[in-house]
């Protein structure tokens, strides 16, 4: 039997960490995603709001980001232990608001297309991010999820490199299963209308001086946040 619990056991052992306290609104960020204690992914945000429970960021087009390639330059999906790191720049959609959980594997992203209208939701399945000193880190659990934006309905994502990863062996059976029991739970989160979807984000719009932010220079240097060691070892457990 399966026991799903909200908390996360955040296992420090063999990761570096240097924490800071919480950003300032509008304060420029670097999200990272990491794996096998490398970056995989970098791109800059700005701090929205950061409080205990709910770390909001604002993305909008036009930021310069890092993307995983391969030794042959093409854009990698499904980890790997060969790739680099290769600029590019994102244009679609407009803007992002994306709401990441402090305890949740989990985040929700608010995508807004011209004239500012909502697009979708869209869940990323996730280790619940980390603080660093220039932002905050997570693992990408390849899995997603695709609401509509009156919410009516909603489709899995990914699914295929998610049975890629586990084929390679990356995740486990029974943590594709856990991240598809997590999906389930993210979207009961925005369908019922649970903070903080219980409020209308529709009409949401940056402030005009935020402008688009930047990677710090030390993006790739600053150390790792203490992440969880396995997909496990967050948020589940076992009885």
């Amino acid at each position: 039997m399966r026991t799903l619990r909200s908390s996360c056991d955040l296992r420090q052992d063999g990761y570096r960490h240097g924490v800071k306290g919480r950003f300032r609104t509008g304060e420029p960020v670097a999200l990272r995603e990491i794996w096998r204690d490398r970056v995989w992914f970098a791109r800059p945000a700005i701090l929205v709001d950061d409080n205990s429970a709910t770390i909001t960021f604002y993305i909008p087009s036009g930021v310069r980001y890092r993307k995983p390639v391969g030794p042959g330059g093409n854009y990698l999906k499904v980890y790997t232990e060969d790739w680099s790191l290769a600029e590019d720049v994102w244009h679609s959609p407009d803007y992002t608001l994306s709401f990441a959980f402090t305890d949740t594997p989990y985040g929700v992203i608010l995508s807004y297309g011209p004239e500012g209208t909502l697009q979708l939701y869209y869940v990323n399945l996730q280790a619940p991010m980390v603080r660093t000193s220039i932002g905050f880190d997570t693992v990408e659990y390849l899995l997603d999820v695709v609401i509509a934006p009156d919410r009516s309905t909603w489709t899995w994502k990914d699914e295929d490199e998610l049975a890629e990863a586990v084929r390679q062996g990356s995740f486990t059976p029974e943590s594709a299963e856990w991240l598809h029991h997590w999906g389930e739970r993210a979207v009961k989160h925005v369908l019922l209308g649970e903070p903080p979807f219980d409020r209308d984000w529709s009409s949401w719009r940056p402030d005009p001086g935020w402008g688009v932010p930047e990677l710090p220079e030390d993006w790739d240097t600053a150390a790792i946040g203490a992440l969880p060691r396995d997909v496990l070892g967050c948020g589940s457990t076992q009885t």
